[in-house]
Parts: structure tokens; C-alpha cells; sequence
């Protein structure tokens, strides 16, 4: 009776001590955990502040820019040895504005590696304007009357973007053809903004990916033929803009970079 009480009680303290072990294990498991949510979250956050601060950066890189055109298809050379002087001879000729005062330039120079691979396409130019209104002048000019003519050839000015909007603009722009099949109204706003309308509602989108999940929405069996009245899409590059949000202007929807 006594060696079973005793091989009991031997029993019991091993359990118990398994027990302990195992609550310890489990309490060093729940530590880890923890310690990995915490992580976890500083990572999440730390990944925010950065996405932040990249959006910060593009929009500054933006605003740097906002005095900026580029003229893309001027022969190469054309400019001779002074490329402020050819393009303040250049520039109202094509645009047909008249400037006053003239138009001067912070800098001007073409960008981009040669392309010794394709040396018929010519390098773009850049040129920084020294009066914010006079950019806003040629860009306006370009987007209602371009591409213009020069020496046969067609010349097109544009916004200049950072990459990043550059690359969501791009990304905007490929959508187009789906926009068409669904029979909505678009257009394309400075820097990187997407206005559409449908049945008479419209949104504005400034993600691509946002704007793709929204195309996705839509079935082909739902499509409402009648919303846009017919007259949503030109055939063109510019085709869709429809009626534009007030105070907005049509934007140039192509690139050329």
C-alpha cells in the first residue's frame, strides 16, 4: 500500500513538473509572439512612413518640374550652338502665341543618353521657362493645337513628370481601350489623375490599381449602352473626355518620354 501511495505521488510531481514545463514553453511561445506582432507592426508602420515619404518626394520633384517642357523631335542639331536662343525663336513660331515679355529660359539642353542604336529618333529637349505663366501658355497651346510642324516633321511639347508620375500616367493611359469598351467618359489631369463618369456619376482616381479594380466591377452583361448618349468617345487619343469637371481642361493624353 505504502510503494503505491509512493508511486503515485512520484507520478503526480512528474506531471506537475511536465505541466510547468510546458505552461513555461507556452508563456516563452506567447512572449515570441508577441515580440513578432510588435515587429510586425513597426515594420507596417515603418513601411507607411516610407510610402509617405516617397509621395512626399515625387510631389516635390513635381513641383520642381512645374516650370519645365520638353519638345520631343527636333532634329538633331537643329538648335545649333545656342539652344535659349533657338527656342525663343522657335517656340512662338510653332505655338503662334505672342509673348510679351519674350520668353527666357533658365536653362535648356537635350536629356537622355544618345542613341547611337536609333540615331534617326533625336534626344528630347528640356527647358526650364523663367515665367510660370508662359509654361502654362505653350502647354495649353500644345495640348489644343498640337503636334506642331517643323521641318517636315511632327514636334510635340509636353508636361515634364517625375518617373513615378510618369509611370502612373503611363499606367493610366494603358486603360484606355477598357474605358472605351465599358462606354465611359475620361480624362487625364495633371500630375496623375484620372476623371471618369458613368451614368452620370463621376470619381476621381489617382491609382491605377484603384481605377482597374473599379473597371473590374463592371460585367458586360450590365453595360448601359444609352449613359453616354454616343458621344463619350471620338476614336482619338483624346477620345472619351465627355464633359469635364468645371475649372478643368483638357490634358495631353499621350507621352512621349
Amino acid at each position: 500500500m505504502d510503494a503505491s501511495i509512493t508511486s503515485l505521488m512520484l507520478e503526480t510531481k512528474s506531471m506537475r513538473a511536465e505541466i510547468a514545463s510546458f505552461q513555461s514553453r507556452v508563456t516563452g511561445l506567447e512572449r515570441r509572439m508577441g515580440l513578432a506582432e510588435a515587429q510586425t507592426t513597426m515594420s507596417q508602420d515603418r513601411n507607411q512612413d516610407l510610402l509617405y515619404l516617397r509621395s512626399k518626394l515625387t510631389d516635390m520633384e513635381d513641383r520642381s518640374r512645374r516650370d519645365n517642357i520638353r519638345l520631343h523631335w527636333i532634329t538633331k542639331n537643329e538648335e545649333g550652338a545656342d539652344m535659349q536662343s533657338f527656342l525663343s525663336s522657335a517656340l512662338p513660331k510653332l505655338t503662334s502665341l505672342d509673348f510679351d515679355p519674350p520668353i527666357e529660359f533658365q536653362r535648356a539642353h537635350r536629356v537622355g543618353p544618345k542613341r547611337s542604336g536609333n540615331p534617326s529618333r533625336p534626344r528630347p529637349i528640356i527647358a526650364c521657362l523663367l515665367r510660370h505663366n508662359q509654361t502654362r501658355q505653350i502647354l495649353q497651346a500644345a495640348r489644343k493645337h498640337g503636334p506642331f510642324r517643323m521641318d517636315q516633321h511632327d514636334i510635340r511639347i509636353t508636361a515634364d513628370y517625375s518617373k513615378e508620375t510618369n509611370d502612373r500616367r503611363k499606367a493610366f493611359l494603358a486603360l484606355r481601350p477598357r474605358l472605351r469598351q465599358l462606354e465611359i467618359k475620361y480624362g487625364l489631369f495633371d500630375p496623375a489623375r484620372m476623371w471618369v463618369t458613368k451614368n452620370g456619376v463621376s470619381r476621381d482616381f489617382y491609382n491605377p490599381e484603384e481605377l482597374q479594380l473599379f473597371l473590374d466591377s463592371f460585367q458586360p452583361q450590365s453595360m448601359d449602352s444609352t449613359s453616354t448618349n454616343g458621344s463619350y468617345d471620338n476614336g482619338g487619343d483624346n477620345g472619351g473626355i465627355g464633359n469635364l469637371p468645371p475649372g478643368q481642361e483638357k490634358t495631353d493624353m499621350a507621352l512621349y518620354r
